[in-house]
């Protein structure tokens, strides 16, 4: 095994040598970039043929602040047990075509970040990986009752292989991932990533259907392939779960047929912006804490899974 800064590789992995191709790495951090939890669904869908073997470990006490975000632990009767120590490791899985890939997963680096897309510099380079990509989502103003939306973004433009629903320039709070693509880029070495739209009012619940979104964008950038069935079919029992609370509450339609209005209004080629607040007031939605009220009792009627929320 050798050791870069802050991370452990391995040094061999017959799975990875003699390929055709070289392999290509998936990037699904935990936190800042999972609405709908669609990335860790994601994850959760690749791995349910088993965790992959890790092949790359980082050192996770030099990224995480645990009193920020306490790990759960059980207490039984009189001892503690079973804590769940966090953990960032790169993971060695097959698709649905037996073809081999890396998966780097665990909590977003809370500190040390440029430390940490050094660290993962070192792991794209020992295996030689050719593309690096990211999953993520974030909460925006869009109906769940309309396709899901993904920007796709890179450290170049031959990277793209689907078109942005918006173009333009904005500001937003960085991540982890963002950077490490950064990063990447300026190092030579490709890296793109997708990122799923996730209707607001429902972004602390699973939104399966995003992830599925993700995943045939990952598919159709990197040529690997994965059945999608099974999210589908869980974003159709959600789809389904929601219309009924929407149906039940008159002021939840009401907000939800506004979004559908603006969303149909954008992609006519509209002015309506799916950003944009000032658009929602023009709309006479209601404001953030208005909407957040609206939506609370509708949230609370969501049959989610524990596992499915953040």
């Amino acid at each position: 095994m050798t050791q870069a800064r802050f991370v452990h590789i391995v040094d061999e992995v017959p799975e990875l040598e003699g390929l055709s191709d070289a392999p290509v790495m998936l990037v699904a951090l935990d936190g800042f970039l999972d609405a709908g939890n669609a990335s860790a669904l994601a994850v959760g869908h690749l791995q349910d043929g088993g965790p992959g073997r890790v092949v790359a470990s980082f050192e996770v006490d030099e990224f995480y602040d645990y009193r920020a975000r306490r790990p759960a632990m059980s207490f039984v009767a009189d001892h503690y047990a079973d804590y769940d120590a966090p953990r960032l490791v790169v993971r060695l899985l097959r698709d649905d075509a037996d073809t081999p890939y890396l998966l780097l997963t665990g909590p977003e680096p809370d500190v040390r970040w440029e430390a940490f897309c050094e660290a993962v510099q070192a792991v794209v380079e020992h295996f030689g990986v050719r593309l690096t990509v990211s999953l993520g989502s974030v909460p925006m103003a869009v109906p769940h009752s309309r396709p899901v939306q993904v920007t796709n973004h890179a450290t170049a433009k031959r990277l793209i292989v689907s078109e942005n629903v918006w173009s333009g320039e904005i500001r937003i709070p960085s991540s982890a991932q963002a950077l490490l693509e950064l990063r990447l880029g300026e190092w030579g070495h490709d890296a793109t990533g997708f990122v799923a739209h996730i209707p607001h009012y429902v972004a602390q619940y699973g939104y399966p259907e995003a992830a599925s979104a993700i995943l045939r964008q990952v598919g159709a950038v990197t040529g690997l392939t994965w059945d999608t069935t099974v999210l589908d079919e869980a974003a159709t029992e959600r789809r389904a779960e929601i219309a009924v609370q929407v149906a039940d509450s008159d002021e939840v339609r009401a907000v939800v047929e506004g979004l559908e209005q603006q969303y149909d209004a954008f992609h006519r080629g509209g002015e309506a912006s799916l950003l944009a607040d000032e658009e929602l007031s023009s709309a006479d939605l209601p404001t953030g804490e208005e909407l957040g009220a609206q939506f609370e009792q509708f949230l609370a009627g969501l049959d989610g899974d524990e596992g499915e929320r953040s």
